[in-house]
């Protein structure tokens, strides 16, 4: 992990996967970069159960990528990269696929990392891995909210990259 620099980037609405991104980060020795959609998600935007909320329109369409605000500018220099994202409908948010298609992540190890009240990550690697296939993929780690840098830094010691 020395060897290669590292960016924890990560996507969150509520804070909870932002704070477990934080402690990735501190863990990993990572940068952080918060990946924020150009339009702002609102609470209306988020409701699930409405099926014509924002968050169900761009879920229910896999060609839609949500504008990113802001661009990692140096991408070239991690060797790493940590994704970060809450579960939505048992993939990641749509806004990921756009993060990941943003930039080439040729050569780069990518490890999605994900946050959930009880989903599994469903077919998030494949559809993740279509989108950068020439990066190398590690499966994707549920992490609890309760996730310390201390845990973490056992859990990654045992990842291959």
């Amino acid at each position: 992990m020395k060897d290669k620099k590292i960016l924890a980037a990560y996507f969150s609405c509520t804070g909870t996967t932002a704070r477990v991104a934080n402690e990735v980060a501190k863990a990993a020795g990572a940068d952080l970069f918060e990946i924020k959609p150009a339009q702002p998600y609102t609470a209306a935007d988020l409701d699930w159960t409405v099926k014509g909320s924002r968050s169900s329109r761009e879920m229910a369409d896999e060609h839609f990528r949500p504008e990113i605000a802001d661009r990692v500018g140096n991408m070239a220099e991690y060797g790493v990269v940590f994704v970060g994202f809450p579960i939505w409908w048992y993939v990641a948010p749509r806004i990921i696929q756009t993060f990941l298609e943003s930039y080439d992540l040729s050569d780069k190890t990518v490890v999605p990392f994900f946050t959930s009240g009880g989903s599994g990550a469903g077919k998030t690697d494949a559809i993740l891995h279509k989108c950068c296939p020439a990066a190398h993929f590690l499966p994707s780690i549920h992490l609890s909210v309760n996730v310390t840098a201390e845990g973490l830094k056992k859990q990654l010691s045992a990842l291959k990259f």
